[in-house]
């Protein structure tokens, strides 16, 4: 357990637990639980194991920053894992922020489809398969170019391009085609960005907190906004949030504003899946000129050097969400105790 020596000191009695794997992603934001001076713990899901008869009431609250990339670390075995231990939480009456809902959208791909079609919101046309035998058949359904993404991926995995039947043929003769640990793989209308531009819309509590438009070179999957390192001023940015020998992407980035309709429909597509504090990524595409929603993410990193490209520091606000929930959920707990003492007492009586 750790507690700032700095700042103002919170009063909780019980202390806030963060559910990760990896955690040179989460060291922003461990630093900021420290300066708040609020108690704390990790818990790291990598050999993690919980007792279906525990009460479940050492934390106040448990923040889930449970990957579905983690299978690329060798770490597939803790993704189905933590759904059931987030079902266990739940159950036990525990505050989860990116629960057990929100964590079976991030891993399904298939789900978040649904909730777009749910909604009446562009997406690319998709196909959801769940075997190397149908991909050719979809791919003529949808039209070429497709692209082929594992249901469960993370950080771009698995995700590859096809222009054409001869070219997707030899990929199912070859059987390289990987659909991931779930079996299920989205045959998907690949689309161009227009300008290169990927716009990226994060939330916290539900509610829009800034959005960045990150422009590609059309050559990488992976959009990671804490790996990026060059603002569109040709700004070094520094990467806090991410390993020290990670890539450079040769991508920019630069603070957006978007239109209230993106900003409402980010935050309807969020309260569907159940993510409180994640991302949304949508493109324009240059073909058709076609909004497209097309991924959503529960695990969200954010922007690298924040405060030069937004002009303010998210892991702060962050760390005051959970803060605050973890507070209001002690409340609430301590209430219903009351409450329950009262009908006991009354029961004697």
């Amino acid at each position: 357990m750790s507690s700032g020596a700095t700042g103002q000191r919170h009063e909780l009695h019980r202390p806030i637990a963060i559910y990760y794997e990896h955690a040179d992603w989460f060291r922003p934001l461990f630093e900021r639980l420290d300066q708040s001076g609020v108690a704390w713990k990790k818990i790291d899901a990598r050999n993690h194991q919980y007792h279906a008869a525990s009460s479940e009431e050492e934390f106040s609250l448990l923040f889930n920053r449970m990957s579905p990339s983690a299978w690329q670390r060798g770490l597939g075995h803790c993704i189905f894992y933590t759904l059931n231990y987030l079902a266990h939480l739940e159950a036990k009456g525990v505050r989860v922020v990116n629960g057990f809902r929100g964590f079976a959208h991030e891993i399904s791909k298939a789900q978040q489809l649904t909730n777009l079609e749910k909604l009446r919101l562009p997406y690319p046309k998709a196909r959801v398969i769940n075997h190397v035998s149908q991909a050719l058949g979809a791919a003529e359904a949808i039209g070429y170019p497709v692209v082929i993404k594992p249901n469960i991926g993370g950080s771009g995995a698995g995700i590859e391009k096809f222009s054409s039947t001869e070219a997707l043929r030899a990929a199912v003769d070859e059987n390289r085609l990987y659909f991931g640990i779930d079996s299920t793989a989205l045959v998907q209308e690949a689309f161009t960005p227009r300008d290169g531009v990927i716009t990226r819309v994060e939330v916290l509590g539900g509610k829009y907190l800034y959005a960045i438009k990150i422009h590609t070179s059309g050559e990488s999957f992976n959009l990671c906004p804490a790996d990026i390192c060059q603002s569109t001023k040709g700004e070094e940015l520094t990467r806090i949030a991410c390993a020290a020998d990670a890539p450079r992407t040769g991508m920019t980035v630069e603070g957006y504003e978007p239109p209230i309709q993106v900003i409402e429909e980010a935050e309807r597509i969020m309260a569907l899946a159940g993510v409180e504090v994640g991302g949304i990524e949508y493109v324009t595409d240059d073909r058709t000129g076609r909004q497209l929603y097309y991924d959503v993410n529960a695990l969200s990193n954010f922007v690298a050097d924040p405060v030069r490209v937004i002009g303010f520091d998210p892991y702060a606000r962050l760390a005051d969400f959970l803060i605050q929930e973890a507070i209001r959920q002690e409340a609430l707990v301590e209430e219903a105790g009351g409450e329950e003492k009262t009908i006991a007492s009354g029961a004697r009586r």
